[in-house]
């Protein structure tokens, strides 16, 4: 009699279409872990709850999978897909994290906070405030980073000039978001990049177009709402100028990353680079500095610098200034300030490949899907979903990561490039987080700048606009960008919509 190998109970199982309660389980199972994880963390929940309540909702839609009659290694490797989708925005992520350290420590981020001082117009302080922010922002690549120094400082100003914190609040954050979502060192950036399959320089190419309409008309606005006053710097400067060596030469890195950055270098060599080159203008303008940052007296002094560099790439540097104003500008950065990002950029984009891969989502948009036919209602669609993502999930990460990742196949079965997708993620699933008082962001910002969200969100121009517009480009048909034959996507010729 002839022997039977009998295969495995897996490979024998038929994937069933999932029901409409198996698409909502693991989302309600979501919301509802996250609004826990709000309740009982805070603005702390970003830190690790989050990213529990995603792996378990991640669990319950790949159980949802095997029950519908996929094979576990198909999940599996789902998941091992999704991730590595996201690998070159975590190294991206790493590099920025060295790069602020060692910009912290030579000096580079307190001169543009310097400089930065010197164009403040008593009569257009708001304007101000958001041009300020929007070029610090586009150079750090980091809105709290802004709302936490500049933005700290820039409110105190405001207080001594009488002026509104809630209008000034408004402009710290609409400068900020700008270089938030238009920088290639933006970890919202690179998660945007990470999970649509665009790449960086054309995403940072197209935002910009839809980004600085927005951020001109806010900066009208601003202007409009402007008072005279009167205001003079000359403390703070001197503040600054008693414990730095102030000069054009700290803004060295930055030339370096800009010039890299149009020479088309891979943003990670960019980024990197930038960061050496950190390392090295604070061992030639503040060696005294790095070896006291160091703390080995017992070492020669070139060692000692040497390892206050390295301790600035890995853990940021901590300032001692005795000026608290200054050491809460200064004292950030490092590799290790990044892993809460990394961590939760694994959760997010885990639990998306497995309710991707199980069917979840399309079960629930296809239905609203079909009925967008244009490229305008498609697009707008997708700005609704990211805002109700940051209003549902209370994270901003999130919101860019689900709808990126929901929308990257309809995108390219109607012949859209990736680019396009993720610079309308960008346009609202970043820009709208700060707007949601309980989301992570509306916290974070209410925290630093000492006003509810709910005060200054009328006065986020920049927020507010930037999704309009891209709805606006979108339905007139200006920078469709659509897939070819014979151009990769990203890089394929704008067609009408």
């Amino acid at each position: 009699m002839a022997n039977h190998v009998s295969m495995p109970a897996e490979e024998k199982r038929e994937a069933r279409r999932p029901t409409l309660l198996d698409a909502l389980l693991p989302m309600i199972a979501l919301i509802a872990l996250l609004a826990l994880s709000y309740l009982l963390f805070g603005k702390d929940a970003s830190a690790g709850p989050n990213q529990v309540a995603l792996l378990f909702s991640g669990i319950i839609a790949a159980g949802i999978a095997y029950k519908n009659g996929m094979p576990w290694d198909g999940v599996r490797q789902a998941v091992v897909d999704g991730i590595a989708t996201g690998l070159a925005a975590i190294m991206i992520l790493l590099a920025v994290g060295a790069l602020i350290g060692t910009w912290a420590l030579s000096g580079t981020i307190v001169a543009m906070v310097y400089y930065g001082l010197q164009i403040l117009s008593p009569h257009y302080f708001y304007a101000t405030t958001a041009i300020i922010c929007a070029l610090v922002g586009f150079s750090i690549g980091s809105s709290w980073t802004v709302a936490g120094t500049i933005g700290i400082g820039l409110m105190g100003v405001a207080a001594s000039m009488n002026l509104s914190p809630e209008i000034t609040a408004g402009a710290v954050i609409s400068g900020a978001y700008f270089g938030d979502k238009a920088s290639p060192l933006s970890d919202t950036a690179n998660l945007a990049t990470a999970v649509t399959g665009s790449g960086i320089y054309e995403h940072i190419r197209e935002s910009l177009f839809t980004s600085v309409p927005a951020l001109l008309v806010a900066i009208l606005l601003f202007g409009m709402l402007g008072a005279p006053g009167d205001f003079d710097a000359t403390a703070m400067m001197s503040g600054i100028e008693s414990h730095f060596t102030v000069s054009l030469w700290a803004f060295t890195p930055l030339l370096l990353v800009l010039g890299l950055s149009i020479a088309r270098f891979p943003p990670f060599i960019t980024i990197f680079f930038g960061a050496l080159a950190g390392g090295l203008l604070a061992v030639v303008l503040e060696p005294a500095r790095v070896v006291a940052f160091a703390a080995a007296p017992e070492m020669p002094a070139a060692v000692a610098m040497l390892k206050g560099v390295w301790m600035a790439l890995a853990n940021g540097y901590v300032a001692h200034s005795g000026n608290e104003s200054l050491d809460v500008i200064l004292t950030r950065g490092g590799m290790s300030s990044m892993m809460n990002t990394v961590w939760l950029i694994i959760t997010a984009l885990s639990f998306g490949a497995t309710v991707e891969h199980a069917g979840l989502l399309n079960r629930l948009i296809d239905p609203v899907i079909h009925r967008m036919r244009s490229v305008g209602g498609l697009v707008a669609t997708v700005v609704a979903t990211c805002i109700g993502a940051n209003i549902v999930t209370s994270d901003q990460y999130i919101s860019i990561a689900l709808p990126g990742r929901l929308f990257k196949a309809e995108f390219a079965k109607r012949g859209l490039a990736p680019v396009l997708l993720s610079r309308v993620v960008g346009d609202s699933a970043t820009v709208t987080s700060p707007l949601i008082p309980w989301n992570s962001c509306g916290a974070y910002m209410a925290a630093a700048l000492g006003v509810s969200a709910t005060g200054f969100a009328m006065y986020c121009f920049f927020n507010i606009l930037n999704p309009l517009v891209t709805i606006l480009f979108a339905v007139s048909g200006l920078r469709v960008w659509r897939t070819t034959i014979d151009t990769p996507p990203g890089n394929a010729p704008p067609l009408q919509g």
